[in-house]
C-alpha cells in the first residue's frame, strides 16, 4: 500500500491550485479609491514591518534548538538523525502558511471594502475567496510537507518497517509545533495590545467611534487583524493539521495495519481537501441577510463538505484496509460529526442570534462588571457541550475501531487491541480536521471583514457599507471561535494520541516495566505539573497583553494631548509610532511563554523520569482543553454582545449599554485571540517536546539516579 504514497502530493497539488486560483480572482477586483488604497498600504507595510522582526527573532531560537538536536542525535544517540532537519522544515512550512495568509489578507481588505459598497454577497465572496486562500494554501503545504519526509524516509533511506517509520513522522511535528506558538502568541499579543489600546482610549475615554481615522492606534489594530488573526491562526492550524495526521501515523503502524493505516489518514485528507472545493462553491447569500441567513450560507458549505468527506471516507476504509473498515470508518464519522457539533455549540454560545450572547448584552443594562461577570459564567458553561462532544468521540471511536478494555498483557506491552482502539482516536482527530481547507476558510475570512470595515470607516465610505462589513465582521466572530473550537476540539484527540505515542517510545527505549497508572506518585505530582502550566502560561499571556497594551494607552493619550487639532481632523495622527510600540511589546513579551511551554516538560522528565511527563501530557491536555473552551467562547461572545448593541438594541453606539459592552469586549480580546488559541499548541507542543527528548530523559532523570 505504500506505493500510493503519491497520492499526497496530488493533495498538495489540487490544494495549491485551487488556492492560486482564488488568489488570481481576489487580487483581479478593484481597491477602491486612492485613499483606501493609501490606508490598505499602510496596513500591509506594518504587517510586513512585524513579520520580518517576528521571523528574525524567532529563527534565532530555531538555531539554538536546531543545534541542541544535532548534539542529541549524532554525539548522544537519543533521537532519530532525521529528527532536526525534520524540526527546521517544520518550522519553515508553519512560517510560510501563516505569511501567504497574511499576504493575501492585506491585498484584500480594501477589495472587500469596495465589493461591499456594491452588495453584501460580493462583499461576502471576496472576503471568503480571501480566506479559501489561506485555508488550502495551510492543507497543501501541509500535504507537501508529509510527503516529501515520506519519500526521503522511505525511498531515500529505506526506512521500511512501519513501526519505525512511523515513530520518525511522529516527531516531525515539534518543528511546526515550536513556530505555530511563536506565531500564536506574538500575534496575538500584537493584535490585542493595539485592540485594548484603541478601545480604551479611544472608544471609552474619547467617545469617538471604532477604527476612526483620529485614532492612533487604528492602523495597529488592523495590521493586529492580520498577523494574530492570519498570520498566527495559520501557523496554528498547519500545526493542528500536520500534528493529527503524524500521530495517526505511529498508531496505525503500532495497530498492526502496516502501511495501510499510515496510508488511510493521508487519504482521507486529500479526500476532505476536494470535497472542501465543492463546499466552498455553495457559500452565497443575499442583499440584507440577517445574521442567521449568512451563519446558515456558510453552514451550508461547511455541512456539504463534511457529508462528501464521510461518503469519501467510507469508500477509503473498503479499498485501503483489510480488516476492521466499518469499524475504523465508525471512528472517523465521530471526528466529522464531533467537529460540526462543537461548531454548532460555539455558535450557539458566540453568536448574537441565540439568546446566550444577547443575554449577555442585556447584562450591560447594570454596567461593565454584571456583562463580564455574565462572560465568565457564559464560557465556564460552554465547556460542558465540548469536552461531552470530545468525550462521547473518544469512547466510540476506541470501541468502535476494535479496542477493548484490557490494557496491557503480561511482558507490560499494549496489547494489539488496544492499540487498534487508540488508531480509532487518531483517526477521528484526522476525520475532524480533513475538511479544515473550509473550515479554516470561513474562519480566515473574518479578519478580512474587519479590516474592512475599518478601511471603509476610515475612507468615509457611506454609512450602508460601515453596515455591511459589521455584518460580516459580527458573523467572523462566530466563525472565528467555531475555526478555535474545532482546532482545540482536535487538538485534544490529538494530544492523546500523541501521549499513547509518548508511552509507546519510552517503553522500547527501557528494559524496566514502567508504572504508568494513575496511582502512581510521580503520575500524579506530573498530573499538578500540567495543571500548573496550563495557568501560568495563560498567565504569562494575558500579562503581556496587559504590558504591551498599557504602553500604547500611554502613547495614544500623549498624541491626543500633544499634537493639537486631531479630533477635528486637522492634524493626522501618528500612526507609526504605535505600530513600533505593538511591534517591539509583542516580540518582546512571546519569548517567556513560549520557552516555557518547551522547557517545563524536559526539565519534569529530567526530575520525575518518563512516567512524570506522563503525567505532565495528561494534566496541561485535560485542564488547557477546558481553559481554551472557556476564554475562546467568553473572548466571542463579549465581542458579538457588543456588535449585537451597536446595531440598535440596548440603546446603540454610544449608550452606557455600549460603553460597558466595549469593557467587556476589552477584557475578552486577550481570552480569545490571545491565551485561548495557543492553548492548544502549548498541549501538541508539550507532547511532541516529550516525544523528541524521551531519549534523554529515559536515560538521565533524578527519579533513576537515586
Amino acid at each position: 500500500m505504500e506505493k500510493f504514497f503519491w497520492i499526497g502530493f496530488l493533495g498538495a497539488v489540487i490544494a495549491g491550485v485551487f488556492a492560486l486560483l482564488q488568489a488570481k480572482k481576489v487580487l483581479g477586483y478593484s481597491e477602491g479609491t486612492e485613499k483606501m488604497k493609501k490606508i490598505a498600504s499602510s496596513i500591509r507595510a506594518g504587517a510586513n514591518a512585524y513579520l520580518k522582526h517576528q521571523y528574525t527573532t524567532v529563527a534565532k531560537v530555531f538555531v539554538v534548538v536546531f543545534i541542541i538536536l544535532l548534539v542529541l542525535a549524532f554525539a548522544g544517540h537519543m533521537l532519530s538523525v532525521f529528527t532536526p532537519f525534520a524540526f527546521v522544515t517544520g518550522g519553515i512550512w508553519s512560517m510560510l502558511a501563516g505569511f501567504i495568509g497574511m499576504k493575501i489578507a492585506t491585498n484584500s481588505n480594501a477589495r472587500t471594502a469596495q465589493a461591499a459598497s456594491e452588495s453584501l454577497n460580493k462583499g461576502l465572496r471576496v472576503a471568503f475567496s480571501s480566506g479559501s486562500v489561506m485555508g488550502f494554501t495551510v492543507v497543501g503545504l501541509g500535504m507537501l510537507d508529509i510527503s516529501i519526509w515520506f519519500v526521503i524516509l522511505y525511498f531515500g533511506f529505506g526506512i521500511t518497517d512501519p513501526v519505525q517509520f512511523g515513530n520518525i513522522m511522529v516527531m516531525n511535528g515539534m518543528g511546526a509545533s515550536f513556530m505555530a506558538l511563536f506565531a500564536r502568541v506574538g500575534g496575538g499579543i500584537y493584535t490585542k495590545a493595539a485592540d485594548v489600546g484603541a478601545d480604551l482610549v479611544g472608544k471609552v475615554e474619547s467617545g469617538i467611534p471604532e477604527d476612526d481615522p483620529r485614532n492612533p492606534a487604528t492602523i495597529a489594530d488592523n495590521v493586529g487583524d492580520n498577523v494574530g488573526d492570519v498570520a498566527g491562526m495559520g501557523a496554528d492550524l498547519y500545526e493542528s493539521y500536520v500534528g493529527s495526521i503524524l500521530a495517526t501515523f505511529a498508531l496505525g503502524a503500532t495497530a498492526g495495519y502496516g502501511f495501510n493505516g499510515i496510508i488511510l489518514p493521508l487519504a482521507i485528507a486529500v479526500a476532505g481537501i476536494i470535497c472542501s472545493i465543492v463546499g466552498s462553491f455553495l457559500v452565497r447569500t443575499k442583499e440584507n441577510a440577517t445574521q442567521a441567513s449568512l451563519l446558515k450560507s456558510l453552514r451550508t458549505g461547511t455541512y456539504t463538505a463534511a457529508v462528501l468527506s464521510a461518503i469519501a471516507s467510507a469508500i477509503l476504509c473498503q479499498v485501503i484496509l483489510t480488516e476492521n473498515q466499518w469499524g475504523v470508518f465508525v471512528a472517523i464519522l465521530c471526528g466529522l460529526i464531533g467537529g460540526c457539533a462543537i461548531g454548532y455549540f460555539t455558535e450557539y454560545y458566540t453568536s448574537d442570534t441565540y439568546k446566550p450572547t444577547q443575554k449577555l448584552a442585556a447584562a450591560s443594562e447594570t454596567g461593565s462588571a454584571t456583562i463580564i461577570i455574565g462572560g465568565i459564567s457564559l464560557g465556564l458553561k460552554s465547556t460542558l457541550t465540548s469536552i461531552l462532544i470530545v468525550a462521547i468521540s473518544v469512547l466510540v471511536s476506541y470501541f468502535a475501531a476494535g479496542g477493548t478494555v484490557e490494557i496491557v498483557n503480561e511482558a507490560g506491552a499494549f496489547t494489539e487491541a488496544f492499540n487498534k482502539g487508540l488508531y480509532g482516536i487518531g483517526i477521528a482527530g484526522v476525520g475532524m480536521l480533513s475538511t479544515l481547507g473550509i473550515t479554516l476558510a470561513t474562519d480566515a475570512y473574518g479578519p478580512v471583514a474587519d479590516n474592512a470595515g475599518g478601511i471603509a470607516e476610515m475612507s468615509g465610505l457611506p454609512e450602508e457599507v460601515r453596515e455591511r462589513t459589521d455584518a460580516l465582521d459580527s458573523l467572523g466572530n462566530t466563525t472565528a471561535a467555531t475555526g478555535k473550537g474545532f482546532a482545540i476540539g482536535s487538538a485534544s484527540l490529538t494530544a492523546l494520541a500523541l501521549l499513547v505515542s509518548y508511552v509507546n517510545i519510552v517503553q522500547t527505549k527501557t528494559s524496566e516495566l514502567l508504572n504508568f497508572t494513575l496511582t502512581s506518585p510521580t503520575i500524579l505530582v506530573g498530573l499538578f505539573v500540567g495543571a500548573m502550566l496550563t495557568f501560568v502560561f495563560s498567565a504569562f499571556t494575558m500579562s503581556a497583553v496587559q504590558n504591551a497594551a498599557q504602553s500604547i494607552v500611554v502613547e495614544v493619550r500623549r498624541q491626543f494631548k500633544e499634537i493639537p487639532g486631531i479630533m477635528t481632523y486637522e492634524a493626522d495622527p501618528d500612526y507609526g509610532r504605535c505600530v513600533t510600540l505593538c511591534t517591539k511589546g509583542a516580540i518582546h513579551e512571546m519569548v517567556i511563554p513560549a520557552i516555557l511551554a518547551i522547557v517545563v516538560p524536559i526539565i519534569t522528565g529530567l526530575i520525575l523520569g518518563p512516567v512524570g511527563v506522563v503525567g505532565l501530557l495528561g494534566g496541561v491536555s485535560v485542564t488547557g482543553f477546558a481553559m481554551a473552551v472557556f476564554m475562546s467562547n467568553a473572548g466571542g461572545a463579549w465581542d458579538n454582545a457588543k456588535k449585537y448593541i451597536e446595531s440598535g438594541h440596548h440603546g446603540g453606539k454610544g449608550s452606557d449599554c455600549h460603553k460597558a459592552a466595549v469593557v467587556g469586549d476589552t477584557v475578552g480580546d486577550p481570552f480569545k485571540d490571545t491565551s485561548g488559541p495557543s492553548l492548544n499548541i502549548l498541549i501538541k507542543l508539550c507532547s511532541t517536546v516529550s516525544i523528541v527528548f524521551s531519549g534523554l530523559i529515559v536515560a538521565c532523570n533524578l527519579l533513576n539516579l537515586l
